[in-house]
């Protein structure tokens, strides 16, 4: 079976997003500040689960997902962690098949190729693998080939992030910054963001010399799902804001 040159970097990065899962402690409080401004830890991984775990095997099937997981708090579930990394391998496994690569996603009847579905969910996989790994203290690991494709995908679709407020503005990096930190920075991601707590006043970001990330759109959700909002009823979007499809997709 011909396997399309783009597998294997979703399935990296697939592999990165599980290691990030498997190293949030077990005993981690989920109200903690992320990068991702509005959301805090558990909406964050709420969103992340539903959309680059269930959301990315149903793209590939060309099926919905089912409202029951929409509404899920997977972090309720004392073995999330290990559930997401079976979920990753049987949604990896679907991509594994030509024909998930082939024609169009019917995106609420928007046709979106297959291919720049699947290049979206690696961004999601691994940028917001990185935003849940700063939020609880760890580190996720993007290998240089890939931090140049997610940069690269990254700057193809950065205006249309921007003007759903899907991305901030870049950020800027040192000369010698690496390939995984500029791929960030593009992103809008500040490589330096830490998530700290200070006495007697919860959960607030840092580094303090940094400005907070601005509260983002997670536009590259409707790769996954194909909807124009979210209810936030699991905790994804506190809020309640809604997670904007760019018009030329719906």
């Amino acid at each position: 079976m011909n396997v399309h040159p783009m597998h294997p970097f979703l399935a990296r990065a697939a592999a990165a997003a599980s290691g990030v899962a498997a190293a949030v402690p077990a005993g981690q409080p989920l109200d903690a500040p992320t990068p991702c401004g509005e959301f805090d830890t558990r909406a964050l991984i709420n969103h992340w689960v539903l959309y680059t775990s269930h959301g990315l095997e149903h793209r590939a099937r060309r099926t919905e997902l089912p409202g029951e997981l929409v509404a899920r708090d997977f972090t309720a579930d004392a073995d999330w962690r290990s559930a997401y990394a079976a979920q990753l391998e049987r949604a990896v496994a679907a991509w594994g098949e030509p024909a998930a690569w082939e024609g169009d996603v019917d995106l609420g009847g928007s046709p979106v190729p297959a291919v720049g579905i699947a290049r979206m969910l690696i961004i999601e996989l691994v940028l917001h693998g990185w935003d849940v790994a700063r939020a609880v203290g760890a580190e996720i690991e993007v290998d240089d080939e890939l931090a140049l494709l997610v940069r690269e995908i990254v700057e193809e679709n950065a205006e249309l992030y921007r003007q759903y407020a899907g991305f901030a503005e870049t950020v800027s990096v040192p000369d010698d910054a690496s390939a995984w930190e500029r791929a960030l920075a593009a992103s809008g991601r500040d490589p330096r963001w830490k998530a700290e707590r200070c006495r007697g006043r919860g959960a607030v970001a840092g580094p303090s010399s940094a400005p907070r990330a601005r509260p983002r759109v997670d536009v590259s959700s409707f790769a996954a799902t194909g909807f124009s909002g979210t209810s936030g009823r699991n905790g994804q979007n506190p809020t309640g804001r809604t997670c904007l499809t760019p018009p030329s997709l719906r």
